[in-house]
């Protein structure tokens, strides 16, 4: 066997740049050294969580450890949490539901500074009206348009002040598939018919986004918060769950790879780019082939409790933050009497009935598209 050169760029490369040292070798999963923070996420950030419905773990999680995951729009009190997470309260910052492209949220932010109005904005369905970009929320629609609107003007409102305030943004990419106003490029979170309103193919049409279009949807939206809130910085991460349907003439294991990878790509990208966005691989440690099949259910979508807790298990450890389930080590005496009193409080807010279930209580309004599967 020939020598090994002494002058590769490779030589001198820690273990973790190599698949056997870094993944064969590194011993539990997923590697302890696999995700490198560029900035800091502590408990006193004010959080901003939005995106696909694995985002909704993320969020959860957070909270469950102490982190300041901002709630703008909270339950009525004495409300029961699986009914409050059936009118969209306790899932996201706001009751914006799944935001499942960033086009979808570059018009949210646009909207909510008086500078985008969507196409068709009140669905109906059976004499309820919906809110067409979250029509998931009100399960049984308003008993008015004129009360539709009124509720998202408020709802606006409280998304624009979160944001202008907020410290940290974290934002799971989900999909490229969408469904689009014709006319004006409204996107909506659901194709019309689905859970309210009606498909009409003259007004509506499907959208596959590009990965240009993708990062110039996030720019734009990055300088329209970068505007209003200049200190605020980006997690992004992208969903590892795969599409329920796909409205290409692909097969939905493509079309799922294609979706996935242009998320993937655009992401890691940004966080290349731009100081004050990073990436967290939530995607890579439940998709990557070396990921134990006990990380997603038997339907081979959803992400299983295990899967959930490996991923923020190397979130929070990757910050120095000590996980709810158990103290880490290290550290001085005043930070490990911080890292107790969040212990504390994130278990205080358990026992009196405030953590989710892991899967149950998600809630995904592409799932619903099962039911046209005949």
């Amino acid at each position: 066997m020939a020598d090994t050169p002494q002058n590769s760029p490779y030589q001198g490369r820690p273990s973790r740049s190599f698949w056997r040292g870094g993944v064969v070798k590194a011993g539990a999963y997923p590697p302890s050294d696999l995700f490198e923070p560029k900035f800091p996420v502590d408990r006193e950030m004010k959080i901003f969580t939005a995106g696909s419905c694995f985002a909704q773990h993320v969020g959860r999680v957070l909270r469950e450890n102490g982190f300041n995951v901002l709630d703008g729009e909270p339950a009525p009190e004495g409300m029961p949490l699986e009914l409050a997470q059936k009118h969209g309260y306790r899932i996201y910052s706001g009751r914006y539901g799944n935001v499942y492209t960033v086009r979808q949220m570059r018009q949210l932010l646009a909207e909510a500074q008086g500078e985008f109005i969507p196409a068709t904005p009140v669905w109906e369905k059976a004499g309820r009206f919906y809110d067409a970009q979250r029509p998931n929320v009100d399960p049984r629609g308003l008993a008015s348009p004129e009360l539709v609107e009124k509720a998202r003007d408020q709802h606006l409102h409280i998304v624009l002040n979160m944001l202008a305030s907020a410290d940290l943004m974290v934002f799971t990419l989900g999909l490229t598939e969408a469904w689009e106003h014709i006319e004006t490029g409204t996107i909506y979170p659901t194709a019309p018919g689905t859970i309210a309103g009606d498909f009409d193919p003259e007004v509506y049409r499907f959208k596959n986004f590009r990965a240009h279009e993708v990062r110039a949807d996030f720019e734009a939206l990055r300088d329209a918060l970068k505007a209003i809130n200049p200190g605020l910085k980006f997690l992004l991460t992208v969903s590892p769950v795969p599409l329920t349907a796909t409205a290409s003439d692909q097969h939905v294991l493509p079309a799922t790879v294609y979706s996935k990878s242009v998320l993937r790509s655009v992401a890691g990208e940004l966080a290349m780019d731009f100081d004050d966005v990073d990436y967290f691989p939530s995607f890579e440690i439940i998709s990557s082939h070396p990921a134990p099949k006990s990380f997603f259910e038997d339907n081979l979508r959803s992400v299983t409790p295990e899967g959930v807790g490996r991923v923020m298990k190397l979130f929070l450890a990757s910050h120095g933050v000590a996980s709810a389930e158990g103290d880490e080590d290290g550290g001085d005496d005043a930070q490990k009497r911080d890292r107790l009193r969040a212990l504390r409080k994130a278990r205080r807010a358990r026992r009196k009935g405030d953590q989710e279930k892991s899967q149950a209580d998600v809630v995904c309004e592409d799932e619903l598209l099962e039911a046209f599967n005949k």
